[in-house]
């Protein structure tokens, strides 16, 4: 199963409305999959999952990550990285096995000009840490905002087209 992972807590976010589109993508495909968005983190995560310690609420959440053969890492641009939301979750989820050994293929997005490449290299360092198998196909979204039609779907022919590369290596992957 592939977990895709709507890297910010922010609600009603773009991020989000791009996980649902990698969704439709993938269920065209007939992959399994799911979305995790961050918005569904505990709101006391920082005091009650960190350095070990597990709470309830995040339990389903720790189970869902464990359970994932890969993932998707769809993340907005924060200041130049990766959202705080996105790496403490990944902080918090049980080391080592929650990552160790999986695959990954990441997704940036930004209002700005770039798509977050500099988030996406800092956020494949870390997932390389992780010791994760990174897809090397990479997508970049500059101008988010003008690739989402007023359904919150993506639209543009060239966008779709990269996209729909991305998800048959993802399927070979």
């Amino acid at each position: 199963m592939i977990l895709i992972i709507s890297g910010t807590n922010r609600p009603n976010s773009k991020t989000f409305k791009i996980a649902k589109c990698y969704q439709q993508l993938l269920n065209r495909k007939s992959i399994e999959n799911e979305i995790l968005s961050l918005s569904d983190l505990p709101p006391n995560i920082l005091e009650t999952d960190l350095y070990g310690r597990r709470s309830t609420a995040f339990e389903p959440i720790q189970q869902k990550v464990s359970d994932a053969e890969m993932f998707i890492f769809i993340a907005p641009e924060y200041n130049g990285s990766i959202p705080g939301a996105l790496k403490l979750f990944i902080d918090c989820c049980t080391f080592p096995i929650s990552f160790y050994h999986k695959k990954v293929a990441l997704v940036g997005l930004s209002s700005g000009r770039y798509g977050n490449i500099r988030g996406i290299d800092h956020l494949t360092g870390i997932c390389h840490y992780l010791r994760m198998h990174v897809l090397p196909l990479k997508i970049f979204l500059p101008h988010v905002q003008n690739e989402l039609d007023d359904k919150g779907e993506l639209f543009k022919e060239d966008t779709l087209q990269f996209i729909n590369e991305q998800i048959e290596e993802i399927a070979r992957f």
